[in-house]
């Protein structure tokens, strides 16, 4: 049982000399050494065994260096490979952890160097281990009404739904597409006094003008052509309970008029109905757009805007609370890897640092699309930069594109420090050390919270 929690090595080189010299080096570093002198013994070996870390020889006969560990990489994303050549340059070192290497050394391979980088590579596989464990249980205890998040921003988002569902009438909630609005929606309805009751959604934008009166307020028989009966309005459908109104900003401003009579006189009118109806109903509206704007433009109803937004709750979006990322990350996941059935356990050093370094513009529902497609496609048990959307995967093209005279000091280091971790593999202790940094100085400028340092 001890045997099989130790951590494997795999060293594949041509060369006796150099298995020996990596046996002998690294004979108390508490590791299950293996060693292959082919390529071909070498991925048999990897097949059956996969190793934590792969040592491997550059100059492997009858095959290229790069094709190696493009074959190693395709049978196991996850591993961490350190490349050895007697022909050392600085770009072959950049393009190799471009390519997905780790670290890149030249041979005769010193000792006391490698014992070095093998003790750092498992104390960083060791962290991220603990991290996966403190984020599953983060999970937990991070999810407030099936909204995760644990950033200050979010704390307080979480805080104001917490004050306003006992008390509220009218909410409006603002903020871009994908970030949450109908969960913050479903949230306020759950902890009310009417969570028992019908909570209904409508998309105002998915509603035809012509029909969006009686949508939401119902219509008589004979009210209009192929009105063959009564119909139940949304208001009247949610009568003690919630309506959700996403995209208020499409109402036309007829039903405007109507939805604010609702809200003051809590009555409704069906369509060709010669009364109206009382109802008693709580209403969230949702908009992406900026309603103040549009009452300066005409276009929305000011005394109607100042009714829904008694109480506003804006939703950040996810390069906001980019502290966030790595939570939602593994929820997803996790998600993902339950529904599809697949055994999915984490995602590589490279690809956390690919999500890092994008800007999200459709915010937590583009990530959860992103994680889900990746979820689907992977092979394995760990999703690699291979298994994301091009547009992920080529970001460090388009960023080096753009034009970098007109943008602030800050943006820059930041950009530096991006291309710095994409040469070295996400390794974050590593692009520190070539920076000149502390590490907590790297999660800053990512927006990222720094992992806890023991579990």
């Amino acid at each position: 049982m001890e045997e099989s929690n130790t951590p494997k090595l795999l060293a594949i080189d041509q060369q006796p000399q150099s298995l020996e010299l990596i046996k002998d080096a690294l004979s108390s570093c508490g590791l299950e050494i293996l060693i292959a002198s082919s390529a071909e013994e070498g991925l048999d070996t990897l097949r059956r065994t996969r190793p934590r870390i792969v040592l491997l020889d550059l100059m492997m006969p009858g095959v290229r260096g790069a094709d190696l560990l493009e074959s190693i990489l395709a049978i196991d994303p996850g591993s961490e490979i350190i490349l050895m050549t007697d022909e050392y340059s600085a770009e072959a070192a950049v393009e190799a952890i471009q390519n997905g290497a780790c670290d890149y050394l030249s041979k005769p391979v010193n000792a006391e160097m490698l014992r070095r980088r093998i003790s750092q590579l498992l104390s960083w596989a060791e962290e991220r281990r603990r991290t996966y464990r403190l984020d599953h249980e983060l999970i937990n205890a991070c999810q407030f009404e099936g909204i995760v998040g644990r950033s200050p921003v979010m704390l307080d988002v979480f805080a104001k739904i917490r004050r306003v569902a006992p008390h509220f009438r009218t909410v409006l909630i603002s903020g871009a597409t994908g970030t949450g609005k109908e969960l913050v929606a479903r949230a306020l309805h759950n902890l009310s006094p009417v969570a028992a009751n019908p909570f209904v959604v409508r998309n105002c934008s998915a509603i035809v003008d012509s029909l969006m009166e009686s949508e939401l307020f119902g219509h008589v028989k004979g009210a209009f052509t192929g009105a063959s009966q009564d119909k139940l309005g949304v208001f009247e459908y949610a009568n003690h309970g919630t309506v959700f109104l996403d995209e208020i900003g499409e109402l036309p401003l007829t039903a405007q008029s109507k939805l604010l009579r609702v809200l003051q006189n809590h009555e409704i009118q069906r369509v060709g109905a010669p009364a109206p109806r009382m109802v008693d109903v709580r209403v969230v509206a949702a908009t992406n757009r900026n309603l103040r704007s549009m009452v300066k433009e005409g276009s929305f109803r000011e005394d109607l805007y100042y009714r829904l937004a008694m109480v506003e709750i804006k939703l950040p979006g996810l390069a906001e609370r980019r502290e966030d990322l790595p939570l939602l990350e593994r929820y997803f996941l996790e998600k993902f890897a339950a529904e599809y059935r697949k055994p999915v356990s984490g995602m590589t050093r490279r690809a956390q640092t690919r999500l890092a370094m994008y800007s999200w513009p459709g915010n937590v529902r583009e990530l959860e699309n992103v994680i889900g497609n990746a979820c689907m496609m992977v092979d394995g048990i760990v999703i690699d930069v291979r298994d994301l959307p091009e547009s992920i995967r080529g970001q460090s093209r388009d960023l080096s594109a753009q034009d970098e005279t007109m943008i602030s000091l800050e943006e820059l280091q930041k950009r530096h420090m991006i291309r710095v971790l994409e040469r070295v593999g996400g390794n974050k202790s590593q692009a520190a050390e070539i920076l000149g940094v502390s590490r907590a100085t790297i999660y800053q400028l990512l927006g990222q919270a720094r992992p806890r340092s023991s579990a």
